[in-house]
């Protein structure tokens, strides 16, 4: 049903009110207990003769510390072996990871030498194969007349 096609009438939807109920004083005053003893004065004399009078203190304790639960030699020994195994299969990881990286450096540079070398050879023979040769013309032309200087 949508909002328009909804019809309250009064008798439908009864009004409630609620009156908030009054706070009561207090009957009694409140009454003031006195510590179970009262604590002696104490007089004490300083080694220069001046008197200090006053309540005896007692030094606050701490409270006790709770007792630790014992931990057996057998967990401890088995949480180090936990430890030290993963640190053994942490440290075999980084070792292969490096073993990889190292391997596909040295291919790389394989690579690399093989297309050089072979970019060098194929011009010394492309190069001859064409027919073509370099000739400094000034040192042929002194080899044939024999110009010797």
């Amino acid at each position: 049903m949508l909002p328009e096609q909804v019809h309250h009438t009064a008798a439908q939807a009864p009004v409630v009110i609620h009156q908030p109920a009054p706070i009561q004083p207090m009957q009694a005053a409140p009454v003031v207990v006195q510590p179970g003893h009262i604590p002696t004065v104490q007089t004490i004399v300083l080694p220069d003769g001046r008197a200090v009078t006053g309540y005896a203190i007692n030094p606050v304790q701490p409270e006790p510390l709770a007792a630790k639960p014992v931990v057996s030699r057998a967990a401890v020994n088995v949480a180090l072996g936990g430890v030290g195994f993963l640190a053994v299969c942490g440290g075999l990881l980084l070792l292969t990871t490096f073993i990889a990286a190292l391997a596909a450096l040295i291919q790389q540079l394989i690579i690399l030498a093989a297309v050089v070398f072979g970019g060098f050879i194929a011009v010394q023979v492309l190069g001859a194969s064409r027919g073509g040769t370099t000739v400094n013309i000034r040192k042929a032309v002194i080899k044939r007349n024999h110009f010797h200087g």
